[in-house]
């Protein structure tokens, strides 16, 4: 069974603004903290299709995971998906324009495969919004220039 956990949060600075921060993979490091870095797989400008490989740090434990943007719609949607042998992934970011801002939604989906990925649901499903709320507070302090 899926573990889902999604929030939203508004930001002073326009969904092009806000896009182009979660579109650049390069600078996840600077909000997602589990991240260590993506790596871009496909030559070119992002599009659907494009292939990533996914570095992290989870406690103790580092892991890479193979992934795919899945929706690119410029201004407005973006996800994406991660696999490894024992997670499936996906990452989904909405922005919609609020006023001279942006209203943004992160929707987080983490489908167990394999035994023991069901046994650490429970863990998982504990950490989960606080690791999603921190990212998007710290996502919020980089577009707005100041320290998280």
């Amino acid at each position: 069974m899926p573990i889902v956990f999604q929030h939203a949060i508004d930001v002073a600075q326009t969904p092009e603004q806000v896009f182009a921060i979660v579109d650049d993979v390069a600078r996840t490091p600077e909000w997602l903290e589990r991240c260590t870095g993506i790596e871009k797989l496909t030559p070119g400008p992002n599009a659907a299709g494009t292939k990533l490989r996914y570095a992290f740090r989870d406690g103790g434990r580092t892991g890479i995971m193979e992934g795919v943007i899945t929706t690119r719609v410029p201004n407005e949607h973006l996800a994406f998906r991660y696999d490894d042998p024992m997670m499936a992934v996906t990452v989904d970011f909405r922005m919609q324009r609020q006023g001279p801002g942006t209203h943004l939604v992160h929707t987080i989906e983490i489908t167990p495969k394999t035994f023991a990925g069901k046994v650490f649901s429970p863990l998982i499903r504990r950490q989960l919004p606080k690791q999603t709320i921190t990212a998007m507070h710290k996502l919020r302090a980089l577009l707005e220039n100041r320290p998280a």
